[in-house]
């Protein structure tokens, strides 16, 4: 177990970096964030030179690949990180100079243990595209098939798993003040990066995502996903289709190739909602370089990596508050909020279909170019504040990925207005779901279902109560406290203290002399 001096240094370093990028100066001047943590960021802050203006990607750029893909993470969270912060992030792309062929063939051969010239008759060694987790290349198979090869760069996995480990320990530590800190529920903001990301580091997963993708969006037309070669796909390789078309964020050459604009901004957008509000499995991932636009028209995603899901009732619990929000029906959508438990039930209904009424009304009927995504957030954010909301870890991805879609969607069409493409959908879909004939049916399988688990359930409780005659039931056994624990509270706070003020200590120590960056 990593001890948590070096949790603190690495921190350290961590900050000496943020501080340097002016990244820091929002969370000291936020009067929600604990005297402690800002007491450690000034101490870790002594000596370094602070960029004017906060440059929180460049800060995570700086720091490494694990802190690249957190930032992207925390994007997704600007109640946790400030509306600033969170938009900055949300342009961090995840680029960074190529690993030597050398290493991307060794890895090649000797996780398929053959040749690379067994696989591929051609093979560019000059990647098209390196990020922090993975590098891709084109290539041609021995069937004469042109393909995308995405492999790992070696030693991700054990670096990724060392800086996560530093993280969970600092959100742990956050999260024990208490208040603001633990309303927003930082451990479960790591717990959720650390899932997606161990996800990406296994690609035989991502090739699995994409293949169920694939499936969930068979009947859509103008939206695809590229095929899987499985034979040449394993944990550190996947193989897919090569896709020849446009970035779909190269607006000119796409208009030029006579593309209709607005109607491909509205079936990326009802694309979106098919994958989460109907299938509840979605790309989570939808940048700009994540989009391509074929010569026929047709959208096509890759890089699934990163991926959502929402279970049915959450589902549903969505597209009636999109379609409450789209409709002005306020009651409705702070009735959900108490049913789904998001506001705990000593708030009143009314006062919180108020607050919705004061977020929703100025953003309906109105162009994207005409909202201020700044002051809706604001507005949120009070609300959640104001009626004790906890963060909803499963709605995360999905905020980040309709953030994602509105951006691509309003630079293909400036005067596209989100509700109105949604609403229609959003209402056929409660109307399926929904109306009298689906509750029937649901009514009828979940009565079948439970019937059908009645012996099972049975077998259950007789293995639970067996006949007398068998070996007694054990006594229960007494808490125990076990020594590591035995500390009083305050020993242990002051040992962290001290830690803290010695890991600070040799930061500054080592920045004075040139030993860190």
């Amino acid at each position: 177990m990593t001890r948590p001096a070096t949790h603190i240094w690495r921190l350290g370093k961590w900050a000496r970096i943020l501080a340097r990028h002016g990244a820091l100066r929002g969370i000291q001047n936020d009067p929600n964030t604990p005297m402690p943590v800002k007491r450690l960021i000034g101490l870790f802050s002594i000596g370094t030179v602070k960029s004017r203006e906060p440059d929180y990607a460049g800060a995570f750029r700086a720091i490494g690949p694990a802190a690249i893909k957190l930032g992207q993470t925390l994007a997704t969270r600007p109640d946790l990180v400030g509306e600033e912060a969170a938009r900055n992030l949300l342009s961090l792309q995840d680029n960074l100079p190529p690993v030597d062929f050398a290493l991307i063939r060794d890895t090649i051969e000797s996780s398929f243990e053959q040749p690379l010239e067994a696989l591929f008759s051609e093979f560019d060694d000059t990647p098209i595209g390196a990020a922090s987790i993975a590098q891709v290349h084109k290539a041609v198979t021995t069937e004469g098939r042109q393909v995308a090869v995405k492999v790992l760069r070696p030693g991700v996995r054990e670096r990724f798993a060392k800086d996560i480990q530093t993280y969970e320990w600092a959100a742990a530590q956050l999260e024990s003040f208490g208040g603001e800190a633990a309303r927003l529920r930082p451990r479960l903001t790591i717990a959720n990066f650390k899932r997606w990301t161990l996800r990406e580091l296994d690609l035989r997963r991502e090739a699995a995502s994409a293949s169920e993708l694939a499936e969930i969006m068979v009947g859509a037309e103008g939206y695809e996903i590229p095929g899987i070669d499985w034979d040449r796909t394993n944990g550190r390789v996947m193989t897919i289709d090569w896709i020849d078309g446009v970035k779909i964020s190269d607006t000119e050459a796409i208009r030029a190739a006579g593309h209709d604009m607005d109607e491909l901004a509205s079936r990326l957008v009802i694309a979106f909602l098919q994958q989460a509000i109907a299938a509840g499995f979605f790309h989570a991932d939808m940048h700009q370089g994540n989009l391509f636009v074929r010569s026929d028209g047709t959208i096509v995603a890759i890089d699934f990596g990163i991926m959502g899901r929402i279970d049915k009732q959450a589902r549903r619990w969505l597209a009636e508050i999109l379609y409450g929000l789209t409709t002005g029906d306020y009651r409705r959508v702070a009735e959900i909020h108490f049913e789904a438990q998001y506001v705990p039930s000593y708030h009143n209904v009314d006062e919180f279909a108020t607050a919705l009424r004061a977020v929703g009304e100025p953003m309906r009927g109105k162009p994207v170019s005409e909202l201020s995504v700044g002051q809706m957030l604001d507005g949120l954010f009070a609300i959640t504040r104001d009626f004790d909301m906890q963060t909803q870890p499963h709605l995360l991805l999905l905020q980040k990925t309709m953030v994602m879609v509105e951006g691509i969607a309003t630079q293909l069409n400036p005067g596209i207005n989100m509700w109105d493409v949604s609403a229609p959908y959003v209402r056929n879909w409660i109307r399926d779901e929904l109306g009298p004939e689906a509750a029937i049916a649901d009514r009828i399988r979940e009565d079948t279902e439970t019937l059908l688990r009645l012996p099972q359930l049975i077998r259950r409780i007789e293995e639970r109560f067996p006949p007398r005659g068998g070996a007694p039931e054990p006594p229960p056994l007494p808490d125990v406290e076990l020594l590591r624990d035995s500390r009083p509270a305050g020993l242990r706070a002051l040992g962290y203290i001290a830690a803290a003020l010695a890991g600070g200590a040799l930061t500054w120590l080592a920045a004075a002399s040139g030993w860190i960056a």
